[in-house]
């Protein structure tokens, strides 16, 4: 009988989502108790690290890249016909990222703990790369044609798997940035990781899966429904996400509108060119396409502080259009996609139930009780930020309790992976 141990390690999922799940409640849970603690209402020690630059580079950093890597060393060997990646390589990946990223919270009160924590965490990410690049690279598994015929297998589409690589590079340098700030507190340094960390890495990366993804998800559950991928559109979205990076980088915010506008229109118009009415028979689904429309508003709402900014108005709309994004838009399809991910890869219907409907609700809320304050220039924002982040772990805590043992079990259909 396989021992669990042996069972985590037998499916890139298993590996990498097991700290995946830990750190949707940990990465949190240390931020709400910075929360309580700067409220007066916890006796915790300050941080010699500052809790607000952890929690910048924690949450795309330190949490996101255990599913990120999980779903691609997962889909990528699919979308290109390879053998899946070496057990080794991804096994060493998961490493290397939950040994730095559990050093990085023993660093917040130990500095001298940190080039260790984030020289794992680098490495982890550098082997992540190496090990999508070999995908990249191989062969296609599907056999030859007979050399007496003149069948052509068709071509692959490629493009999403290099998005996904090059966006992955650029959160790798993004971390390397984090790193140099710690290192030295240059100020550059740190905007340019946050700029490449939301910007470069998830933005781009989440776009370019919701591309390849959506409409084919939609057209496994709806009947005569036609994937709708067109090429323009995923590199709109790349790009223009990409030149917000650089240009957040650069310190210009107030030139951002001109990547954010263009895109929420795209975004918007393929949120509602993908949707269908039959998706809300099927819960799972219908969290995804759910899930879209924050990014077409966050977008929305980065091109109104931008403009603001370059026409003088007011002070803008502070940290609102981020948590679109990170909680709306990020937070909402994590957890559809990888319990759908989960689901599928243990042998279980593709069905949410209930609690996982009801915890999916739970993040829409928790992303409005962290804006909708910012957005209307509420004096005490602290309280709703402590809110935000307890929905958060209401919603994440019984997501990864449920989901967790998945990783550590046998397929309920008796079948490998």
């Amino acid at each position: 009988m396989p021992t669990p141990l042996s069972l985590l390690a037998a499916a890139p999922h298993r590996t990498l989502f097991l700290p995946g799940a830990v750190q949707t409640v940990l990465a949190v849970a240390f931020w709400l108790a910075a929360l309580l603690a700067q409220a007066g209402l916890l006796p915790l020690p300050e941080p010699r690290l500052p809790a607000a630059a952890l929690h910048l580079w924690v949450m795309p950093y330190g949490l996101f890249p255990f599913f990120v890597f999980g779903f691609l060393f997962t889909a990528v060997p699919n979308w290109l016909e390879t053998a899946p990646p070496a057990k080794a390589a991804y096994v060493l990946v998961a490493v290397f990222l939950a040994s730095g990223v559990a050093l990085a919270y023993v660093a917040a009160f130990w500095p001298v703990l940190a080039l260790p924590a984030w020289g794992l965490q680098t490495a982890g990410w550098f082997a992540a790369l190496w090990a999508l690049g070999r995908l990249l690279t191989a062969p296609r598994r599907t056999a030859a044609p007979p050399a007496s015929t003149l069948t052509v297998l068709p071509a692959l589409d490629r493009r999403h798997a290099r998005v996904a690589w090059l966006a992955c590079a650029l959160g790798a340098l993004g971390n390397l940035l984090f790193a140099l700030w710690l290192a030295n507190d240059t100020g550059p340094a740190l905007r340019w990781a946050q700029a490449l960390g939301i910007w470069g890495f998830l933005t781009p990366l989440f776009l370019a899966v919701c591309h390849r993804m959506l409409p084919w998800f939609t057209s496994r559950i709806v009947g005569g429904y036609a994937p709708y991928r067109p090429t323009w559109a995923l590199g709109t979205l790349v790009g223009l996400a990409w030149l917000h990076a650089i240009l957040e980088g650069l310190g210009l915010p107030q030139w951002t509108w001109v990547a954010d506008l263009p895109l929420a229109a795209v975004t918007a118009w393929l949120a509602w060119r993908w949707h269908h009415p039959h998706v809300w028979r099927v819960r799972l689904l219908a969290m995804l396409h759910l899930a879209l429309p924050w990014a077409a508003l966050a977008f929305t709402l980065y091109a109104i502080d931008s403009l603001m900014s370059w026409s003088g108005a007011g002070s803008g709309l502070g940290l609102a259009p981020l948590h679109a994004l990170g909680i709306g838009f990020f937070g909402g399809m994590l957890l559809a996609m990888a319990a759908r991910v989960s689901l599928g890869h243990s042998g279980r219907k593709l069905e949410a139930d209930r609690l996982t409907w009801g915890l999916f609700w739970l993040v829409q809320v928790a992303a409005l009780a962290r804006i909708l304050p910012e957005l209307l220039a509420v004096a005490q924002p602290l309280p709703w930020q402590i809110l935000s982040a307890t929905l958060w772990l209401a919603a994440f805590l019984p997501w990864a309790w449920r989901h967790a043992p998945f990783y550590w079990r046998p397929r309920v259909d008796g079948k490998p992976g």
